[in-house]
Formats: structure tokens, C-alpha cells, sequence
């Protein structure tokens, strides 16, 4: 007996197809709001994956570096079920590692819920994030001064969904 498979086309998922994508951030100067302005030395983390890190590693999202810009990934929760992750944004994180100061930490809440969409047979499904909403935790010395969702639905990385003001 002999047998014969083929692939269809659709038993790969192509690597160009569009999957979960990640929440982008801008950082702007909050003096001139049309002006991006790069955070000096920040890490970003989420909240409860590391406790001051003192080297990048998975857990780092961006690590003692300048950045303008940033992409986080959201948890996938239930579908229309609201879900919060909280991320530490770490302004000047160079004076903690070198022991010469004290950095400022920033700490913000996103809210979302998760949409499914299916892709295809070989890819599945994808997350999407909508009604985003973002607050920020007012510790009473924030570096960041303001925040503004430009896009409450999270379903693609071409696009920026926040502007962070400092």
C-alpha cells in the first residue's frame, strides 16, 4: 500500500503572519509634547518577574539603556474578561547599579481585555487587546508626567497605542 501526503498550504504557518502583538510605547518631552525624548538608563520590567536587576536578562525588557520606545508584551487572559499587568519603568537605573544614587521608579497598571482571532489552520488563533486603559501609580515622586492612550485596541505592531510624557 502506498501511501501519499502532501502539504497543503496552509499546514505552515508563514513567518510574516501577523500573530499576538505587543503594546508600543513613545516617550515624549512632556515641555514639548511633539518631541520625542529618550529615557535616560531605563529598565523596564514586568512587575514581579525580577527585584533590581542588576543585568539585562529574559525578564528585562529594556536594560539600563536610553529609549524612546518601547514594546510590552500583555498577558492573555480570559476572552472579555478584563486583565491588569503592571510594569516597573526605572528612570536612571545606572545610579542604583553603580551604587552612586537612587533611581526613580515608576510604576504603571494596563488594563485590557482579550479578543481571539483565528488566523488559519497552521497558525491558530491570535490575541488582540481592546479597551485599553492605563494608569499610573503616584508614588508622589513620578518622573512621568502624564499618559495618553492614542489606540485602545491592541491588533497590530505597525502602529503606536501610548505616548508617555516625562
Amino acid at each position: 500500500m502506498l501511501t501519499v501526503q502532501n502539504c497543503e498550504r496552509d499546514d505552515i504557518c508563514a513567518e510574516g503572519t501577523p500573530t499576538t502583538p505587543r503594546l508600543l510605547i513613545e516617550f515624549y518631552d512632556a515641555t514639548s509634547p511633539e518631541d520625542l525624548k529618550s529615557v535616560p538608563r531605563l529598565t523596564l520590567y514586568g512587575e514581579g518577574l525580577v527585584t533590581d536587576p542588576i543585568e539585562s536578562s529574559d525578564a528585562t525588557l529594556i536594560f539600563n539603556s536610553n529609549a524612546n520606545a518601547a514594546e510590552l508584551p500583555l498577558l492573555v487572559g480570559p476572552e472579555n474578561e478584563t486583565t491588569t499587568s503592571r510594569f516597573i519603568l526605572e528612570q536612571s537605573s545606572n545610579l542604583r547599579i553603580d551604587e552612586t544614587g537612587d533611581s526613580n521608579v515608576d510604576i504603571i497598571e494596563i488594563s485590557y481585555n482579550s479578543e481571539f482571532q483565528y488566523v488559519s489552520r497552521a497558525c491558530g488563533f491570535k490575541s488582540i487587546f481592546t479597551n485599553l486603559s492605563i494608569s499610573l501609580d503616584n508614588d508622589g515622586d513620578t518622573w512621568i508626567s502624564s499618559i495618553d492612550v492614542i489606540e485602545s485596541t491592541v491588533d497590530n505592531e505597525n502602529t503606536v497605542h501610548v505616548q508617555i510624557f516625562h
